[in-house]
């Protein structure tokens, strides 16, 4: 071989490389992951997203990544940040806050695959035409922690036999959460007698405000609406709660486990993972359209035990019984 002809061979091998390499990585699949919140108190529910794609044999940074955009609780950045996504062509988009996520990521796009993960019904939200068969391009997940006030309430009561008087926060940003809350709790409460009190909080200093007023009239106990905001929002809660001695009922385990009282709803973190599955089933090549919607059919009560006993309270042994966790 003549020097030239083996030179330029070597040029070549070094310039294919490259080429073959960068076409590799743009090979790889994109995520595209909306949420109305930050990531600072999501790293269980982020692993169960992660442990979900894992379980569909993708793995971030490896065969699959994920652009992550967080709307740092204002809901006004979400259609920005979801055009975003559409812009840079993710493979599909992962909306895991909730009803205005899911309703942005709608709204932005009828052609790239969409994950929900929401706790009221998605047929009456309007996100899917069918629970078994979604179609368009939408599917996800439903664990009903929207439609669960009633019950919550009920075990709420029984934790605090003697009262009369009922708090409710709700957020108003979060119209959709904010009626399913207040449309459950009303009727309960009328039945067992119980005066509610709605008290509305969309930021930081707002939840400060509703809590302040429990100095001048403090209410038996306090119903804490099902929120992605309030989620975020739960260490000073939890805080809030303890501050003013007022017993509360969270929608998730993880206000418990930050100290709260007690919770009842869904296992958030399974509803990521499971999340995490569907997304990969889409890369896969699965129709979102095909992919029925999947509904939580466990819920789990959880008590902390510490908290009662600071509260002065005594666990009814009836509860002790249902409890899916009692933390000591």
């Amino acid at each position: 071989m003549r020097r030239r002809d083996f030179v330029k061979g070597i040029v070549g091998s070094a310039v294919a490389c490259p080429l073959s390499a960068g076409a590799q990585q743009a090979a790889m699949p994109v995520v595209g992951l909306l949420d109305q919140r930050s990531p600072d108190e999501l790293a269980d529910r982020l692993r169960g997203f992660r442990q979900g794609l894992r379980d569909s044999g993708f793995v971030e940074g490896q065969n699959v990544a994920i652009e992550y955009r967080w709307a740092e609780n204002k809901l006004d950045r979400l259609p920005d940040l979801a055009a975003d996504l559409v812009h840079r062509q993710v493979a599909v988009i992962a909306a895991t806050s909730g009803v205005s996520p899911a309703m942005t990521a709608k709204a932005a796009t009828t052609t790239i695959p969409v994950v929900f993960i929401v706790g009221d019904d998605p047929v009456k939200l309007g996100l899917v035409a069918n629970l078994a068969r979604p179609g368009g391009n939408m599917t996800g997940i439903n664990f009903f922690s929207g439609e669960l006030g009633a019950k919550r309430l009920e075990l709420l009561r029984e934790m605090v036999p003697g009262a009369k008087r009922v708090a409710v926060l709700v957020s108003p940003a979060n119209a959709k959460y904010s009626e399913t809350t207040i449309n459950e709790v009303g009727p309960s409460a009328h039945s067992m007698e119980l005066q509610i009190q709605v008290l509305k909080a969309s930021t930081i200093s707002e939840i400060n405000a509703a809590f302040a007023t429990f100095a001048g009239a403090r209410p038996d106990a306090l119903f804490v609406g099902h929120d992605p905001f309030f989620n975020g929002r739960r260490i000073q809660l939890v805080q809030l709660a303890t501050r003013y001695a007022v017993p509360a009922s969270y929608s998730s385990r993880d206000f418990a486990e930050a100290g709260g009282l007690m919770s009842y709803g869904a296992n958030i973190a399974d509803a990521w993972r499971q999340a995490g599955s569907y997304t990969g089933k889409l890369l896969k090549g699965a129709k979102p359209a095909d992919l029925p919607v999947v509904q939580s059919n466990k819920f789990e009560l959880v008590i902390n035990s510490q908290t009662a006993t600071m509260l002065s309270l005594t666990v009814p042994p009836s509860l002790l019984a249902i409890a899916d966790e009692v933390i000591e």
